[in-house]
């Protein structure tokens, strides 16, 4: 599984490398890719939108990503992989649609055996090989090999939180990790670094009785660290963050993935932050999530890293934000786009997506290609100076092209194709969006609904008519079904999405 060789070294046999990263002299760019969780299309304010019938930006300021914007590339149809947590992650390490592992439908918990396989080539794994220094800090969320008393399968009461993981970030290329297993309301509440407990979980959280929407959100009963601190954990995150960039050398190249834990529930803003906004305590997190990233970017600059850093900011999924907090606060988190968190409407997964690479991307563009986080493995590789494997990151295309030219009209990949919470598809492909069935598929209700006989079997839209995915055209347009669902199949059945021949060279 991508592991051609064994190495992705400058001249390594069939690994297609080029003598230059990306044709920009010899020095390999550094890479940077911040994940917020749960944050929304619309929770950012450069993403002013105006898609009939709205007309709104953002009520939540957030200046540093608008900065970043400025300074770079937005791309304002980028989708996830999957419209929840795990599936994206996966699918934005690896370069693989998540559906096509073990995982059909939802996400895993704390203590879920790993996801990712450890002979599988992952972004880090890759740029590993070229020379990278690279390191994972944050929200793990893809499955640790916990060391159990008995021997039997993770659970609450048999880790021996003494023991190192057997498989976690470690094992995928990362050269060093600082962690917490899941998300923030999944036990067990505890840091890893580089494999190992910081604290052991010695006491018990019998956690939170609010609804996720109250205020504070919730968390599941577990083990928990006694220092452990809700609040503190983005602090901390986006301080590990700053001590990684720091501690690197200026002539050589890394990598840093950066999973935040917020906005994602618990909804725990520092004081700082705490009724700065309009948005009651969603708003606060989103406002401190947006501090978080413009320290990293601060941190990035000041150490003499601004020209020779590819620094990308986006989202796993998109906002849990349901109608009646839109009503609430008349803030739209997912902006114009219908749905929210896990379903296959677009809110579940058109996601903020921004680049800055000085002297390279043009400040202040954007760029309307149809992307997918799977494409960023891809675009590291072409970033530094190569082309994948033929046997990794299968659904993996680089948007390189699109980044440096934004009025690129060639679309950089054929189609993407949409995942819900509970498993069902979609793929788009130019204005067409096919949902092979009835339902949001997620959160939303309704979630399944039954073809009526004679009815349609699914959804079909046109985008760039209907961007609310409000006129279901299945039974007018039954040669676009036809195609696109024959796309769909081929897809699943061929393993890949990617073309099997070499990326285009930049």
């Amino acid at each position: 599984m991508g592991t051609v060789g064994g190495s992705l070294n400058p001249g390594a046999p069939g690994l297609g490398m080029a003598q230059s990263p990306a044709g920009f002299g010899r020095r390999l760019p550094n890479i940077v890719v911040i994940l917020a969780d749960d944050l929304g299309y619309g929770d950012v304010r450069a993403n002013v939108y105006s898609p009939l019938p709205y007309d709104a930006q953002s009520k939540i300021p957030t200046p540093c990503v608008d900065r970043l914007a400025g300074e770079g590339i937005r791309f304002t149809d980028a989708h996830t992989p999957s419209a929840v947590c795990t599936p994206t992650r996966y699918g934005l390490l690896t370069g693989r649609y998540c559906w096509r592992s073990r995982l059909k439908s939802g996400v895993l918990g704390g203590y879920s055996e790993p996801l990712i396989e450890t002979d599988r080539l992952t972004i880090a794994s890759m740029l590993k090989r070229r020379g990278y220094r690279t390191g994972c800090i944050g929200k793990w969320h893809l499955g640790l090999g916990w060391v159990t008393k008995d021997g039997g399968a993770a659970k609450s009461g048999n880790v021996d939180w003494n023991a190192p993981v057997t498989h976690g970030p470690q094992s995928l290329g990362f050269d060093h990790s600082y962690i917490i297993p899941a998300s923030l309301d999944m036990d067990p509440y505890c840091w890893l670094e580089n494999g190992r407990t910081v604290e052991a979980p010695t006491s018990r959280t019998p956690g939170s009785k609010r609804r996720w929407d109250g205020g504070g959100g919730f968390w599941r009963a577990g083990p928990i660290a006694p220092s452990f601190d809700f609040t503190d954990v983005l602090p901390t995150i986006t301080s590990k963050a700053v001590d990684f960039v720091k501690r690197q050398e200026k002539n050589d190249p890394f990598f840093l993935y950066v999973p935040l834990t917020a906005p994602h529930t618990p909804w725990m803003p520092t004081d700082e932050f705490r009724g700065k906004t309009e948005v009651d305590w969603y708003g606060d997190f989103v406002a401190q999530v947006d501090a978080s990233i413009g320290r990293i970017i601060e941190t990035i600059d000041d150490a003499g890293f601004r020209n020779n850093t590819l620094l990308i900011v986006t989202s796993d999924n998109g906002s849990h934000w349901p109608t009646e907090q839109i009503e609430k606060f008349g803030h739209r988190a997912n902006g114009p786009w219908r749905g929210q968190k896990a379903d296959i409407h677009e809110a579940g997964h058109r996601v903020p997506f921004v680049c800055r690479w000085p002297g390279r991307i043009e400040p202040g563009s954007h760029s309307n290609q149809t992307i997918c986080l799977t494409d960023l493995m891809a675009t590291c590789a072409a970033v530094a100076g190569g082309t994948l494997p033929s046997d990794a990151g299968p659904d993996s295309c680089s948007i390189l092209p699109a980044m440096l030219d934004p009025t690129l009209a060639e679309p950089v990949r054929e189609a993407v194709v949409h995942h819900s919470a509970q498993g069902l598809f979609a793929i788009r492909q130019g204005p067409w969006k096919l949902i092979d069935g009835l339902g949001s598929g997620g959160f939303t209700a309704p979630r399944q609904v039954e073809p009526e006989p004679g009815g349609p079997k699914g959804q079909l839209y046109n985008l760039d008519d209907d961007p609310g995915e409000q006129t279901n055209l299945w039974a007018e347009r039954p040669e676009i079904v036809t195609h696109l669902t024959a796309l769909l199949e081929r897809y699943k059945a061929q393993g890949r999405s990617r073309p099997a021949t070499l990326e285009r060279r930049t």
